[in-house]
């Protein structure tokens, strides 16, 4: 992220695309620098939009619940979909061990997930209400993360860090991918954050470069 040169988001990606030097079908990243104070609570950006396009990569979710039964019925045939009770955080608790990306909860079990807050917060799955994975609708939310809705937070240094896509995309694809989660970061800015809210923003290949895009 050290590019001084600003570039259009469409040619950027253009020049991703080219110049990638993966063997495999690469994650194309987004890096934002947000005009935040990130050890305030009231001005962390953390939040979900459903991509048009969706990520190109398969989401592992977890659903944690206290109606393990009813809520299997409601995704019974999906795969990628693990649905979890309290044994599942014990499980968690004790070896630190994760096998999904992202996790989903119902309010009454939210409680009983403080207990592998430690784990799941740093890696950014700690289920909030802000993100919409803390719900009533937990299959409902399970199956839009699926289909390409991502969830994000920004971090310690208030730099926020998610994908859009995949490198085979079509560009145009990833441009709408890329301006839907500009429009709902600048729709959800904190009321505190003063001065250039976004004060940066960068693309770029799994393994490649970064490339600084004009926003």
């Amino acid at each position: 992220m050290n590019s001084k040169t600003f570039v259009v988001i469409k040619d950027a990606l253009d020049l991703i695309k080219e110049n990638s030097k993966e063997k495999f079908d690469a994650s194309i990243e987004v890096h934002l620098k947000l005009g935040i104070d990130p050890k305030k609570g009231e001005q962390q950006v953390r939040g979900s939009v459903s991509l048009p396009h969706g990520t190109g990569k398969d989401i592992k979710v977890a659903i944690f619940t206290q109606d393990i039964a009813g809520v299997k019925k409601e995704v019974d045939g999906i795969d990628g979909i693990l649905v979890c009770g309290e044994d599942f955080i014990s499980e968690i608790k004790k070896t630190s061990k994760l096998n999904f990306d992202v996790a989903v909860s119902t309010p009454d079990m939210m409680p009983k997930l403080a207990q592998i807050a430690k784990i799941l917060g740093p890696r950014g799955i700690m289920p909030s209400p802000k993100s919409g994975t803390v719900t009533s609708n937990v299959s409902k939310v399970a199956k839009e993360l699926q289909a390409g809705k991502i969830t994000f937070k920004n971090d310690d240094t208030a730099n926020l860090h998610t994908i859009i896509g995949k490198k085979s995309f079509d560009t145009v694809k990833l441009v709408e991918n890329f301006e839907a989660l500009l429009s709902e970061i600048n729709r959800i800015k904190p009321t505190g954050a003063r001065g250039t809210y976004l004060k940066g923003a960068f693309v770029s290949s799994t393994m490649g470069k970064s490339i600084a895009v004009s926003i």
